[in-house]
């Protein structure tokens, strides 16, 4: 395959050789005329046909090669522009397959964490019930010491035993306060570490 430099100087080298022959045409006719006889004016009438004819030949032998070089430009790009074509559709499928693996995983990693804020937020509605049991279980304790200590006249011991009873029960809400704080710390953990 010629080089484009190598085609454009053939080129014009033709289309020269075209213009010459024509220039030659219109010299030997116009010298016919000059001189005016009628066997040269025949003569170079002839040649200036034949002469032209030869120039219309190159020219449409040079018309010819440009189409056919155009069209060889023409599928080339088109093979080009099919490459390019076909290595971008490889790459956006490719990209379409790494965002499809990362928003799965994303979606994996919210249901996960929602599975354990559902989890942590039963365990503070258990923690807050049993709460609600130990201070209904310390108002009755106070209500029962309330009680003892009106039966204290009547005897000294039921009252020690009752005012006894009854600091057990605020210490066991005391713990169940403590055990409840640290029940909520820990609930409220894992909801800070992924929030």
């Amino acid at each position: 395959m010629a080089s484009p430099n190598a085609r454009r100087r053939q080129r014009s080298t033709r289309i020269t050789v075209a213009v010459a022959l024509i220039m030659i045409a219109s010299l030997v006719v116009l010298g016919a005329l000059v001189g005016g006889s009628s066997l040269l004016v025949a003569v170079s009438a002839v040649l200036a046909v034949l002469l032209g004819a030869a120039a219309t030949k190159i020219t449409h032998s040079e018309l010819m090669q440009s189409r056919k070089d155009a069209a060889r430009d023409r599928a080339e790009q088109a093979k080009a522009y099919s490459v390019l074509t076909d290595e971008r559709t490889r790459e956006s499928q490719k990209f379409a397959e790494t965002m499809t693996d990362r928003i799965a995983a994303r979606q994996k990693l919210i249901h996960e964490l929602e599975g354990e804020l559902s989890l942590a937020q039963r365990k503070v509605a258990e923690t807050t019930l049993k709460l609600g049991n130990e201070s209904r279980r310390a108002d009755q304790a106070e209500a029962r010491l309330t009680a003892e200590s009106g039966r204290l006249e009547d005897s000294e011991t039921r009252a020690a035993e009752a005012i006894v009873l009854a600091a057990e029960l605020e210490q066991q809400v005391t713990d169940l306060k403590v055990e409840l704080a640290a029940w909520e710390d820990a609930a409220a953990m894992p909801v800070r570490k992924h929030a």
